[in-house]
């Protein structure tokens, strides 16, 4: 791939597309890792399953007990989502524990990827999550950002409704 104006992978240069999702639990989460399976399979791309976690604010208390204990919880929650979305892992999908914020870091990871998706957690019917927003407001790559399934509906990828963003 190419790398366009923006730092965006541009497909035709012979490499193959990298997808990143967004993984924090949420059913909105389990839907997009899905929508990525769909997506990445007829690409034959890798799909990189972030996971985001960082010490709470007041980190000096923390400190002294040891943080391990988010970057464990954040595994936890990592692992049990892409058994929710896939039962068994498929072998193009790459789970990744980061440090960081969730917007922050997955802003400065699209630089690097093809399109990113994550899920929507906004609250109420209009209101997107502050990481989706941040995502489509400042990504470098295409964002797309898949609803959680409405309660009844299909879980798999063809009944995931997503809104794309350039």
């Amino acid at each position: 791939m190419a790398e366009h104006g923006n730092g965006a992978a541009v497909h035709g240069s012979g490499q193959r597309p990298r997808i990143i999702v967004g993984v924090d639990g949420s059913e909105a989460s389990v839907a997009a890792l899905r929508v990525a399976r769909a997506m990445a399979e007829p690409l034959s791309a890798p799909v990189e399953a972030w996971a985001c976690w960082d010490v709470p604010a007041g980190y000096g208390v923390y400190l002294a007990v040891g943080i391990e204990g988010f970057k464990y919880a954040a595994d936890q929650v990592l692992q049990q989502t892409l058994a929710d979305a896939f039962g068994e892992v498929p072998s193009f999908v790459h789970p990744r524990l980061v440090r960081g914020r969730p917007g922050p870091a997955l802003i400065d990871a699209s630089r690097n990827a093809s399109l990113l998706i994550v899920g929507r957690r906004g609250h109420g019917n209009f209101v997107p999550g502050s990481v989706s927003s941040a995502c489509v407001s400042h990504a470098y790559c295409p964002v797309l950002v898949v609803h959680a399934p409405e309660a009844g509906a299909k879980a798999d990828a063809g009944a995931a409704h997503s809104t794309a963003a350039p």
